[in-house]
């Protein structure tokens, strides 16, 4: 079970993700960076609290890659824990991803500083 709250503040979108992305839970994820994306070119995904992620949720991460890029969105995931920081390394997500520990350190990539 996932659930997401996302936030608005100085033009900067925060998706956070709190439980656990699965197939069938990956929807929700999906449709908030749907969301996002087509709105704000700003975007923070908070996984402070994400305890698990599996395949289907790094692919929507994997499916956004491109509109980022071609859209100039900067997207930044913060917050990992160390077992789900290594899923993304063992994929390759963190260098085509921007990831960062912290939300200072996020905020300090999505503004440019």
């Amino acid at each position: 079970m996932v659930e997401i709250k996302n936030t608005l503040e100085n033009d900067v979108f925060t998706i956070n993700v709190i439980g656990e992305v699965d197939a069938s839970s990956s929807i929700y994820l999906d449709e908030s960076i749907s969301e996002a994306t087509s709105k704000y070119k700003k975007i923070m995904v908070n996984c402070e609290r994400l305890e698990y992620i599996s395949s289907a949720g790094l692919g929507v991460f994997m499916s956004y890659i491109n509109d980022l890029e071609e859209k100039g969105i900067k997207l930044v995931i913060y917050g990992l824990s160390k077992k789900v920081h290594h899923v993304f390394q063992i994929l390759g997500l963190d260098q085509l991803l921007k990831i960062t520990e912290g939300e200072e350190g996020a905020k300090e990539i999505i503004n440019g500083i």
